[in-house]
């Protein structure tokens, strides 16, 4: 399977608990901070709940 790196561009302040729980899932605890998964529909679904605070990087 693929892997896709994750960058939190957004800081989380102010986001709903749901949120920071599925950013803290990711493994995202600070800004400018880059991740990388395999592309699960999981990970992907996670991705997804949380697009507006990261960003896939290439």
């Amino acid at each position: 399977m693929s892997t896709i790196k994750i960058k939190q561009v957004k800081s989380r302040i102010g986001a709903p608990a749901d949120q920071k729980r599925v950013l803290d899932a990711l493994g995202l605890r600070k800004m400018n901070r880059v991740v990388e998964h395999e592309a699960t529909p999981s990970i992907l679904g996670m991705v997804e709940k949380v697009k507006h605070l990261v960003a896939i990087v290439k």
